[in-house]
Order: structure tokens, then sequence, then C-alpha cells
């Protein structure tokens, strides 16, 4: 098997993925004596592929945010998800570049991403990004 290169570590960081669309929150948080909420989604079927061995990856990502001004539409983020199937990007950097994407398109007042892997030559990873 050959080395790890930079081609690999940097993989799929760049893609140009579905848009996420957002809708305007109806409960924003004007000020704050104003009670804020969180809304969480839970993605049990994220795949993508590894970019060096070309092996499918498969996890569930965990979003958990406190809306602003704007809430994540759920299709298009479906979307959004479903086109890292075929793509060929570490999961560490999977996880990192939701958690760049949806603040992004929505500018939370925060943001949790976590992804879990399932178990590949016996270990599991948990990674997590947050925002700010």
């Amino acid at each position: 098997m050959p080395e790890y290169t930079q081609k690999h570590a940097k993989a799929g960081i760049d893609a140009k993925l579905p848009e996420i669309e957002c809708w305007q929150n109806q409960f924003e948080k004007p000020d704050s004596r104003q009670a804020s909420y969180e809304i969480t989604i839970v993605i049990p079927e994220f795949t993508s592929i590894c970019p060096k061995t070309g092996l499918p990856d498969f996890g569930t990502i965990t979003i958990k945010y406190q809306p602003d001004k704007l809430c994540l539409e759920l299709k298009s983020l479906k979307y959004y998800i479903g086109a890292y199937r075929n793509l060929g990007i570490f999961y560490e950097n999977a996880v990192n570049k939701i958690l760049k994407d949806i603040v992004s398109a929505s500018n939370p007042i925060r943001v949790e991403v976590t992804g879990e892997f399932n178990p590949r030559g016996g270990m599991q990873s948990i990674v997590e990004a947050s925002y700010p």
C-alpha cells in the first residue's frame, strides 16, 4: 500500500457540493432576555469514500445547532449530505467541512457536528467539531 500523501490528506475538502438552503427563523432571539432553542438533526446513513483505499466509510452525523436568523432546510441538507456518498474524503475532513458549510450557509449562534463512524479494523472513530 502506498504512503499517505498531501493529495490524500486534502482530498474532498474543496469539493463543490449542493447548496445548503435555509429559511427564516420565526423564533430568532432579538435580545438576551428571550429564550433560545436548539435543533438536533441525526443522519444515520452517512457514507463517503476513503481517498487512500477507495473503500466506503459509513457513519452517523449529528448536527446540533442554535439558530440565529436562519434554520437549515432539511431537503437541501439531505442532498448536500448525499453528495458525500461518492466523494473521496477522510471522515475527519468531512466533519469539519460539514461544520464549515453549515456556518457559511446559516451563521448560527453555535453548532456542533459529530461523526460517529462504523468500526474499521477493530477501531471506531468519533470526530467532533464546533463553532464558535
